[in-house]
């Protein structure tokens, strides 16, 4: 297992290298220039091109394009990842300060996800073809179908604005400063919807999987000779049938994980989290390269290592699987 992890992170270098290539182009390709979102036009400065190219001298953006990139990952390498255009602050600095509240509202999300997708599985596989079932058949397709920001607008009209169960937007409240427990009950309130609306494509998908899956695994000559041993239907199912039920699922949740974290750009920025996500949306409007470069880096590092994770446990649900 410790050479198949080092195996792992060392490959891990010349996907980084790939995904790094592919984004400086992308960002440099695409329309627009940086330098137009600092000039006032009302000054007369948008219309000064001496400005303008003394702009674009100062940010390093009048070299090819190919030192620029070299530049860049020399510093990146150094553990120097440039200043943002913006706010020139570090950009390491800024996604560390957000980082975490990314990781939060994911963790959150996905936990919820897989506390009610193994339950709801479970019992619609016991159930099968019976109106809870179709009811929940109805409701998966219904969550891998909708569109997040839809159904984000749709909770926060009911329940921030009718019922005002729940803030709208923001990780904490700004007219009242809390401490202590008060504080984190704010933080949980506030977590609540956007944590269901980005939970909710993983949950709609994670159940389904879940049902399959125990329906394959409870017509296994196993289990029926377990049953047959005279064990109780709860221990059948727990011991024997709901651990190998869960590799297929531990696999997709994986695979989820990209998901989750394309997912929060859009949840973040619709529900005003101060995460990564909403950095990097911030940074793509306002065509802010180091800041860009430095969230793709840092999402797909943790893609990356999340996948990695999946395998891990993978292979410790399952004996069979042995990772050289």
């Amino acid at each position: 297992m410790g050479r198949y992890i080092i195996r792992r992170l060392v490959q891990m270098i010349p996907l980084l290298f790939a995904i790094s290539v592919l984004s400086f182009l992308i960002m440099h390709l695409a329309p627009g220039d940086p330098t137009a979102m600092y000039i006032d036009p009302t000054k007369g400065a948008g219309s000064n091109p001496e400005a303008l190219q003394r702009l674009r001298r100062q940010l390093g953006l009048d070299q090819p394009l190919y030192i620029q990139y070299w530049k860049w990952l020399t510093n990146t390498l150094r553990g120097n990842w440039g200043y943002s255009f913006i706010n020139r602050q570090p950009v390491l600095d800024n996604i560390m300060a957000r980082l975490p509240n990314t990781i939060l509202l994911s963790g959150v999300a996905m936990t919820m996800a897989l506390l009610a997708a193994i339950p709801i599985g479970i019992l619609s596989a016991f159930k099968q073809y019976s109106v809870f079932d179709y009811t929940v058949t109805a409701l998966a397709f219904f969550g891998i179908s909708v569109p997040p920001f839809w159904l984000a607008l749709v909770l926060m009209q009911v329940f921030a604005n009718h019922l005002g169960w729940l803030p709208a937007v923001g990780m904490r409240s700004v007219r009242e400063q809390f401490s202590g427990w008060p504080a984190v009950v704010d933080v949980i309130k506030h977590l609540i919807l956007p944590a269901t609306v980005l939970a909710m494509p993983s949950l709609a998908s994670w159940m389904r999987y879940m049902r399959s899956s125990l329906l394959e695994v409870i017509g296994a000559e196993y289990i029926r000779t377990a049953r047959a041993k005279g064990l109780r239907e709860r221990t059948v199912i727990l011991r024997h049938a709901l651990r190998n039920a869960l590799i297929p699922l531990i696999t997709l949740l994986g695979l989820s994980l990209p998901v989750l974290v394309g997912g929060a750009f859009i949840i973040e920025t619709v529900f005003g989290w101060p995460g990564m996500g909403r950095l990097g949306v911030n940074a793509i409007l306002a065509r802010d390269y180091p800041l860009i470069m430095g969230v793709t880096m840092m999402s797909s590092v943790l893609v990356i290592l999340g996948n990695l994770l999946a395998d891990i446990v993978y292979a410790w649900v399952d004996p069979r699987i042995r990772y050289q």
